[in-house]
């Protein structure tokens, strides 16, 4: 489903500062298919997510999704078929705008935008459910900003925003990093229900060998721009978080 073909990611081309976030990197991911992605800082893991989504441009290389060349296309013309959650809590949805009113927005994802009333009747009952759905007791407080939930909540109601309008693939940038053991276990909860329910291809990029290990069907470990490791099948089932730090260490 997700091709890449030889993609390079460069930064300042023929200046003393050039650097190379991504390597020649040729990467198949089958519709369905679950991918944790690790590897160290400036491995190019977020730069593999940035790329995804459009948000950066591949300096040469093609990628495709579903047989259909996205090299070109913007991030907008991407938001259709590809959506994100950050680790920053506070990244993804505005603060001074309600949760009805960032729902709002996301249900508009990858749609072109017209002057009318942002939230109907209709739209407040489907994500007062879609919201009952998370079990966290928020589906009373759908006109409170964003602003005044914690880091937690606002980033379970984030991955139901991302899942909101049909989408292929969710990137996921260590969205549960920034948050308490506890928060990070029920936001994972949710986000693999989400996962399951709408049969999304999923990047999960993660710094936890437990994470890597514990959720999905493959784990890759990327090491400066390039697929150092790819492990599936019997031998990710049989590695623990220990063979995996030790493996990363070795790399």
């Amino acid at each position: 489903m997700i091709v890449l073909n030889d993609v390079s990611v460069a930064f300042n081309l023929s200046t003393p500062m050039e650097y190379f976030a991504l390597r020649s990197l040729t990467l198949r991911i089958q519709e369905g298919e679950f991918v944790t992605v690790i590897g160290g800082n400036g491995a190019g893991k977020s730069t593999l997510l940035h790329l995804l989504a459009g948000e950066i441009k591949a300096t040469c290389g093609s990628l495709f999704i579903n047989k259909m060349n996205i090299t070109e296309l913007s991030e907008a013309q991407r938001a259709k078929f590809v959506s994100r959650v950050f680790q920053d809590p506070l990244v993804g949805s505005c603060g001074d705008l309600t949760i009805e009113e960032n729902m709002g927005l996301a249900f508009l994802r990858g749609y072109g935008r017209s002057l009318k009333k942002a939230v109907t009747k209709n739209d407040r009952k489907y994500f007062r459910d879609l919201v009952a759905g998370l079990k966290l007791g928020l589906e009373n407080y759908l006109e409170v900003p964003m602003k005044h939930l914690s880091g937690g909540q606002r980033q379970a109601i984030s991955v139901l925003m991302a899942t909101l309008q049909p989408s292929r693939i969710l990137l996921l940038d260590e969205h549960t990093a920034a948050l308490d053991p506890k928060m990070a276990k029920r936001v994972m909860s949710i986000t693999t229900q989400l996962i399951e329910e709408q049969k999304l291809t999923v990047l999960m990029v993660t710094h936890s060998m437990s994470q890597a290990l514990e959720y999905g069907t493959r784990t890759i470990l990327m090491q400066e721009g390039r697929v150092a490791k790819d492990i599936s099948g019997r031998e990710r089932s049989a590695m623990t978080p220990h063979d995996l730090l030790e493996l990363f260490e070795l790399i």
